[in-house]
Protein backbone atom coordinates (compact mmCIF):
# COMPACT_ATOMS: atom_id res chain seq x y z
CA UNK A 1 0.00 0.00 0.00
CA UNK A 2 2.77 2.45 0.97
CA UNK A 3 5.21 1.50 -1.78
CA UNK A 4 3.62 3.69 -4.52
CA UNK A 5 3.54 6.68 -2.14
CA UNK A 6 7.18 6.17 -1.15
CA UNK A 7 8.18 5.87 -4.79
CA UNK A 8 6.30 9.09 -5.62
CA UNK A 9 7.99 10.95 -2.73
CA UNK A 10 11.39 9.75 -3.91
CA UNK A 11 10.65 10.90 -7.46
CA UNK A 12 9.60 14.36 -6.24
CA UNK A 13 12.72 14.63 -4.08
CA UNK A 14 14.92 13.64 -7.03
CA UNK A 15 13.19 16.11 -9.34
CA UNK A 16 13.43 18.89 -6.79
CA UNK A 17 17.12 18.23 -6.24
CA UNK A 18 17.73 18.38 -9.98
CA UNK A 19 15.85 21.66 -10.29
CA UNK A 20 17.72 23.24 -7.39
CA UNK A 21 21.06 21.99 -8.69
CA UNK A 22 20.38 23.22 -12.22
CA UNK A 23 19.49 26.67 -10.90
CA UNK A 24 22.66 26.78 -8.79
CA UNK A 25 24.85 25.96 -11.82
CA UNK A 26 23.11 28.61 -13.95
CA UNK A 27 23.49 31.26 -11.25
CA UNK A 28 27.16 30.39 -10.68
CA UNK A 29 27.92 30.67 -14.41
CA UNK A 30 26.05 33.98 -14.67
CA UNK A 31 27.76 35.53 -11.66
CA UNK A 32 31.27 34.43 -12.63
CA UNK A 33 30.68 35.79 -16.12
CA UNK A 34 29.42 39.10 -14.72
CA UNK A 35 32.44 39.26 -12.40
CA UNK A 36 34.82 38.82 -15.35
CA UNK A 37 33.08 41.63 -17.22
CA UNK A 38 33.31 43.84 -14.11
CA UNK A 39 37.08 43.35 -14.06
CA UNK A 40 37.35 44.59 -17.62
CA UNK A 41 35.07 47.58 -16.97
CA UNK A 42 36.42 48.21 -13.46
CA UNK A 43 32.83 48.61 -12.36
CA UNK A 44 31.27 46.16 -9.89
CA UNK A 45 27.93 48.03 -10.14
CA UNK A 46 26.90 45.86 -13.05
CA UNK A 47 26.00 43.20 -10.51
CA UNK A 48 22.91 45.26 -9.65
CA UNK A 49 21.67 45.02 -13.24
CA UNK A 50 22.39 41.29 -13.27
CA UNK A 51 20.33 40.82 -10.08
CA UNK A 52 16.96 41.12 -11.81
CA UNK A 53 18.08 39.42 -15.01
CA UNK A 54 19.47 36.50 -13.01
CA UNK A 55 16.01 35.51 -11.83
CA UNK A 56 14.86 35.47 -15.46
CA UNK A 57 17.69 33.06 -16.22
CA UNK A 58 16.67 30.84 -13.29
CA UNK A 59 13.04 30.79 -14.45
CA UNK A 60 13.88 29.81 -18.02
CA UNK A 61 16.58 27.28 -17.08
CA UNK A 62 14.16 25.63 -14.63
CA UNK A 63 11.44 25.55 -17.30
CA UNK A 64 13.73 24.03 -19.94
CA UNK A 65 15.03 21.37 -17.53
CA UNK A 66 11.55 20.32 -16.40
CA UNK A 67 10.20 17.19 -18.05
CA UNK A 68 6.63 18.25 -17.34
CA UNK A 69 5.82 21.79 -16.28
CA UNK A 70 3.58 22.20 -13.24
CA UNK A 71 0.29 24.01 -13.64
CA UNK A 72 1.66 27.35 -12.45
CA UNK A 73 5.02 27.04 -14.23
CA UNK A 74 4.17 28.99 -17.39
CA UNK A 75 2.59 31.76 -15.33
CA UNK A 76 5.65 31.82 -13.08
CA UNK A 77 8.01 32.23 -16.05
CA UNK A 78 5.93 35.13 -17.35
CA UNK A 79 5.81 36.81 -13.91
CA UNK A 80 9.55 36.52 -13.38
CA UNK A 81 10.43 37.60 -16.92
CA UNK A 82 8.29 40.72 -16.69
CA UNK A 83 9.63 41.69 -13.27
CA UNK A 84 13.30 40.88 -13.99
CA UNK A 85 13.51 42.54 -17.40
CA UNK A 86 11.80 45.69 -16.15
CA UNK A 87 14.16 45.94 -13.19
CA UNK A 88 17.27 45.25 -15.26
CA UNK A 89 16.37 47.77 -17.96
CA UNK A 90 15.42 50.41 -15.39
CA UNK A 91 18.69 50.02 -13.46
CA UNK A 92 20.72 50.14 -16.68
CA UNK A 93 18.93 53.34 -17.72
CA UNK A 94 19.34 54.89 -14.27
CA UNK A 95 23.02 53.99 -13.78
CA UNK A 96 24.34 54.25 -17.35
CA UNK A 97 27.23 56.69 -17.60
CA UNK A 98 27.35 57.45 -13.86
CA UNK A 99 30.34 55.28 -12.98
CA UNK A 100 30.65 52.79 -10.16
CA UNK A 101 28.20 52.97 -7.26
CA UNK A 102 29.60 54.58 -4.09
CA UNK A 103 29.21 51.31 -2.15
CA UNK A 104 31.59 49.47 -4.44
CA UNK A 105 33.92 52.47 -4.66
CA UNK A 106 34.25 52.34 -0.87
CA UNK A 107 34.93 48.59 -0.98
CA UNK A 108 37.49 49.05 -3.75
CA UNK A 109 39.24 51.72 -1.70
CA UNK A 110 39.21 49.53 1.42
CA UNK A 111 40.60 46.37 -0.20
CA UNK A 112 42.93 48.07 -2.64
CA UNK A 113 44.64 45.79 -5.18
CA UNK A 114 42.93 42.70 -3.67
CA UNK A 115 39.43 43.92 -4.48
CA UNK A 116 39.35 42.10 -7.81
CA UNK A 117 39.43 38.68 -6.15
CA UNK A 118 37.61 39.60 -2.94
CA UNK A 119 34.70 40.98 -4.95
CA UNK A 120 34.15 37.52 -6.45
CA UNK A 121 33.05 36.23 -3.04
CA UNK A 122 31.75 39.31 -1.21
CA UNK A 123 29.82 40.87 -4.10
CA UNK A 124 29.12 38.39 -6.89
CA UNK A 125 29.23 35.16 -4.90
CA UNK A 126 27.08 36.51 -2.09
CA UNK A 127 24.45 37.92 -4.43
CA UNK A 128 24.44 34.66 -6.35
CA UNK A 129 23.78 32.69 -3.16
CA UNK A 130 20.97 35.06 -2.17
CA UNK A 131 19.51 34.80 -5.69
CA UNK A 132 19.38 31.02 -5.35
CA UNK A 133 17.57 31.21 -2.01
CA UNK A 134 15.11 33.94 -3.03
CA UNK A 135 14.27 32.11 -6.27
CA UNK A 136 13.26 28.87 -4.50
CA UNK A 137 9.56 29.37 -5.36
CA UNK A 138 10.53 29.78 -9.02
CA UNK A 139 12.57 26.60 -9.01
CA UNK A 140 9.99 24.37 -7.31
CA UNK A 141 7.17 25.61 -9.52
CA UNK A 142 8.61 23.39 -12.27
CA UNK A 143 8.60 20.21 -10.17
CA UNK A 144 5.62 17.85 -9.99
CA UNK A 145 2.25 18.09 -11.60
CA UNK A 146 0.93 20.97 -9.55
CA UNK A 147 -2.13 21.26 -7.40
CA UNK A 148 -5.68 21.07 -8.62
CA UNK A 149 -9.12 22.15 -7.56
CA UNK A 150 -10.53 25.29 -6.00
CA UNK A 151 -7.77 25.66 -3.38
CA UNK A 152 -5.00 25.63 -5.97
CA UNK A 153 -6.85 28.07 -8.23
CA UNK A 154 -7.46 30.41 -5.29
CA UNK A 155 -3.75 30.42 -4.47
CA UNK A 156 -2.90 31.38 -8.05
CA UNK A 157 -5.47 34.20 -8.07
CA UNK A 158 -4.36 35.57 -4.69
CA UNK A 159 -0.67 35.30 -5.56
CA UNK A 160 -1.14 37.01 -8.90
CA UNK A 161 -3.11 39.84 -7.27
CA UNK A 162 -0.33 40.43 -4.71
CA UNK A 163 2.27 40.30 -7.49
CA UNK A 164 0.42 42.85 -9.65
CA UNK A 165 -0.03 45.17 -6.65
CA UNK A 166 3.70 45.02 -5.99
CA UNK A 167 4.67 45.48 -9.62
CA UNK A 168 2.39 48.52 -9.81
CA UNK A 169 4.04 50.07 -6.75
CA UNK A 170 7.50 49.48 -8.25
CA UNK A 171 6.71 50.85 -11.70
CA UNK A 172 4.72 53.88 -10.54
CA UNK A 173 7.10 54.66 -7.68
CA UNK A 174 10.18 54.55 -9.92
CA UNK A 175 8.46 56.66 -12.57
CA UNK A 176 7.37 59.29 -10.05
CA UNK A 177 10.85 59.48 -8.54
CA UNK A 178 12.51 59.77 -11.97
CA UNK A 179 10.25 62.68 -12.90
CA UNK A 180 10.93 64.35 -9.55
CA UNK A 181 14.69 64.09 -9.96
CA UNK A 182 14.53 65.34 -13.54
CA UNK A 183 13.28 68.72 -12.30
CA UNK A 184 16.33 70.87 -11.33
CA UNK A 185 14.23 72.81 -8.79
CA UNK A 186 13.91 69.62 -6.72
CA UNK A 187 17.66 69.22 -6.19
CA UNK A 188 18.33 68.34 -2.55
CA UNK A 189 14.63 68.06 -1.73
CA UNK A 190 12.74 65.07 -0.39
CA UNK A 191 9.96 63.68 -2.58
CA UNK A 192 6.69 63.59 -0.63
CA UNK A 193 4.05 63.29 -3.35
CA UNK A 194 2.36 60.41 -5.15
CA UNK A 195 3.04 57.01 -3.63
CA UNK A 196 5.93 58.57 -1.72
CA UNK A 197 3.38 60.41 0.42
CA UNK A 198 2.23 57.10 1.91
CA UNK A 199 5.50 55.17 2.16
CA UNK A 200 9.13 56.27 2.09
CA UNK A 201 10.01 53.28 -0.09
CA UNK A 202 7.17 52.30 -2.44
CA UNK A 203 9.60 50.47 -4.74
CA UNK A 204 10.89 48.28 -1.90
CA UNK A 205 7.36 47.61 -0.65
CA UNK A 206 6.40 46.68 -4.20
CA UNK A 207 9.40 44.36 -4.50
CA UNK A 208 8.36 42.55 -1.33
CA UNK A 209 4.80 42.14 -2.64
CA UNK A 210 6.09 40.79 -5.94
CA UNK A 211 8.01 38.03 -4.20
CA UNK A 212 5.27 37.14 -1.74
CA UNK A 213 2.93 36.90 -4.72
CA UNK A 214 5.37 34.61 -6.48
CA UNK A 215 5.65 32.52 -3.32
CA UNK A 216 1.87 32.13 -3.07
CA UNK A 217 1.59 31.09 -6.72
CA UNK A 218 4.29 28.47 -6.08
CA UNK A 219 2.09 27.03 -3.34
CA UNK A 220 -0.31 25.90 -6.03
CA UNK A 221 2.32 23.18 -6.56
CA UNK A 222 1.82 20.70 -3.72
CA UNK A 223 4.48 20.28 -1.06
CA UNK A 224 6.36 23.57 -1.50
CA UNK A 225 5.56 25.46 1.71
CA UNK A 226 9.26 25.48 2.56
CA UNK A 227 9.95 27.55 -0.57
CA UNK A 228 8.43 30.58 1.19
CA UNK A 229 11.85 31.04 2.76
CA UNK A 230 12.64 32.83 -0.53
CA UNK A 231 10.15 35.71 -0.11
CA UNK A 232 11.01 35.84 3.59
CA UNK A 233 14.71 36.33 2.87
CA UNK A 234 13.87 39.00 0.29
CA UNK A 235 11.70 40.79 2.83
CA UNK A 236 14.53 40.80 5.39
CA UNK A 237 17.00 42.07 2.78
CA UNK A 238 14.69 44.91 1.77
CA UNK A 239 13.93 45.99 5.32
CA UNK A 240 17.07 45.27 7.31
CA UNK A 241 20.07 44.83 5.04
CA UNK A 242 20.51 46.31 1.57
CA UNK A 243 17.21 48.15 1.16
CA UNK A 244 15.53 50.51 3.60
CA UNK A 245 18.18 50.38 6.33
CA UNK A 246 21.17 51.07 4.03
CA UNK A 247 19.49 53.77 1.97
CA UNK A 248 18.09 55.66 4.95
CA UNK A 249 21.48 55.96 6.60
CA UNK A 250 22.67 57.74 3.47
CA UNK A 251 19.56 59.92 3.06
CA UNK A 252 19.67 61.14 6.67
CA UNK A 253 23.19 62.45 6.04
CA UNK A 254 22.53 64.03 2.64
CA UNK A 255 19.07 65.57 3.05
CA UNK A 256 18.32 67.76 6.10
CA UNK A 257 14.55 67.54 5.52
CA UNK A 258 14.58 63.76 5.66
CA UNK A 259 14.15 63.57 9.46
CA UNK A 260 10.80 65.31 9.22
CA UNK A 261 9.82 62.96 6.40
CA UNK A 262 10.69 60.01 8.64
CA UNK A 263 8.48 61.35 11.44
CA UNK A 264 5.42 61.71 9.23
CA UNK A 265 5.66 58.90 6.69
CA UNK A 266 5.62 55.11 6.99
CA UNK A 267 8.93 53.43 6.19
CA UNK A 268 7.48 50.47 4.31
CA UNK A 269 3.79 49.56 4.41
CA UNK A 270 1.73 52.40 2.86
CA UNK A 271 -0.60 54.32 5.17
CA UNK A 272 -1.82 57.93 5.52
CA UNK A 273 0.92 60.28 6.73
CA UNK A 274 1.03 61.27 10.38
CA UNK A 275 0.27 64.88 11.20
Amino acid sequence: MLEPLLAFDSLIALSTGGALGGAAVAIAALMVGTWLVSLVLRNASIVDITWGLGFVVVAWVSAVRADEAAGSASLMVAMITLWGLRLGVYLFWRNHGKGEDYRYVAMRRHWGPRFWIISLATVFGLQGALMWVVSLPVQVSHVGEGGSGAASSALVVVGLAIYLLGLGFEVIGDLQLARFKADPTNAGKVMRTGLWRYTRHPNYFGDACVWWGIGVVALSVSGTWWSLVGPLVMNVLLLRVSGVALLERSLRKRKPDYEEYVRTTSAFVPRPPRS
